[in-house]
């Protein structure tokens, strides 16, 4: 039976607080997928991937957290940053699972949905063969997404695993309200910083141009005021010279 310490719902906390940060939009929905696996050495390796639904009157299409950079022109080296933060701490809350002496699950399932957190641990051996994670992927994909399937070879694998699919594996459950987080968003944050910077830099820029064309029209003003007491002197020798 799972048993819930103070220290995994610390890490409850942490990780849907850095979901948030992670999400520069209003969202309506959030999945989570991710494995740890013990390497020798003490080593851990794994994968991990998120999407979120925006919110909206219709129905949007989920968002996949790798495009989050491109799509709202984030600095895309911070922000893996942020997700490298953030499977860090999957790896701890993994970690209390050892110091508690439960079963230790292989990879997990999370979902933020209605104002509700859900975890699903599962643990079933996870391979990290490129076709088993691609195929994984695209069952996960369909199963909490409701996406994908309409390619010959996602078809294929949906096919043969819901034909093959274990009805009797391993999975324990964790479910509470989301943590009402009340700190700006970091990424939102960080993305009005740079655009009252760009916003900055732009009024620099014209302060620059006004300060040079004000600049021609003196060196203009005070050239033809040249020109002009040149052509008095001129006009005043040639008098003399009559």
């Amino acid at each position: 039976m799972l048993r819930t310490t103070k220290n995994m719902r610390d890490k409850y906390e942490k990780i849907q607080s850095s979901l948030f940060d992670l999400i520069p939009e209003k969202w309506d929905e959030i999945y989570l997928y991710a494995s740890v696996i013990d390497r020798a050495g003490f080593v851990q390796t794994g994968e991990m991937y998120f999407y979120y639904i925006p919110k909206g009157l219709l129905k949007k299409k989920p968002v996949n957290v790798y495009e989050v950079p491109k799509k709202f022109n984030i600095n895309e080296a911070d922000y893996i940053k942020l997700v490298d933060g953030l499977y860090k701490i999957i790896k701890e809350l993994r970690q209390d699972f050892i110091d508690t002496e439960q079963d230790l699950w292989t990879n997990l399932t999370i979902s933020i949905t209605h104002s509700q957190f859900k975890i699903e641990y599962f643990y079933d051996e996870v391979s990290q063969e490129e076709q088993v994670c691609y195929n994984r992927h695209v069952i996960w994909r369909y199963k909490y997404l409701h996406i994908g399937g309409e390619v010959k070879q996602e078809r294929k694998i949906l096919e043969e695993y819901f034909q093959n699919e274990k009805k009797d594996e391993k999975k324990e459950e964790y479910q509470t309200g989301i943590y009402l987080k009340t700190a700006n968003n970091l990424v939102g944050f960080d993305r009005e910083i740079e655009e009252e910077k760009t916003k900055l830099e732009e009024q620099r820029q014209k302060a620059i141009e006004l300060e040079e064309r004000k600049e021609k029209r003196l060196q203009a003003k005070a050239k033809k005021q040249e020109e002009k007491r040149l052509k008095e002197q001129e006009k005043n020798r040639n008098q003399i010279l009559k």
